[in-house]
């Protein structure tokens, strides 16, 4: 390997990195805030994952009490005597997680907390508590 060829001034630290600058840059080295691109894992597992959260919290709500309302009361039965009520909420889930508008809002929020994140160093949830407090 080369040394470096760059003069560095006595008592000055250098930070290097083996990451793109998009990905170790920004004010807490936690990537550059106003970078858009998406990388492979936040593609196909975070933005999913954001989306599946989404729509069980939001859009299937009804769906989802009446499933776990089955559920409780079969007991055991629950595989065999719960099957509708299974069905309907994997068709409403479905729908939404194919649902382009609902695709590109959930990829929006992504990134404006990501950028946040980026920019502050303040994750989400961690935000959440504080605005508990």
């Amino acid at each position: 390997m080369a040394a470096s060829t760059e003069e560095v001034p006595k008592g000055k630290r250098v930070t290097r990195s083996v990451l793109p600058p998009q990905l170790s840059g920004g004010p807490h080295g936690l990537g550059d805030p106003d970078d858009k691109s998406l990388r492979k894992v936040e593609e196909t597992i975070m933005i999913p994952a954001k989306m599946k959260e989404k729509a069980k919290k939001e859009k299937c709500q009804e769906e989802i009490i009446a499933f776990g309302k089955c559920s409780k009361e079969q007991g055991f039965m629950m595989p065999f005597k719960c099957r509708g009520q299974a069905k309907i909420l994997e068709k409403c889930l479905t729908a939404w997680y194919e649902n382009e508008e609902f695709q590109k809002q959930c990829k929006e929020e992504y990134l404006e907390e990501r950028t946040f994140y980026r920019a502050t160093g303040i994750k989400k949830k961690l935000r959440r508590k504080d605005a508990m407090l």
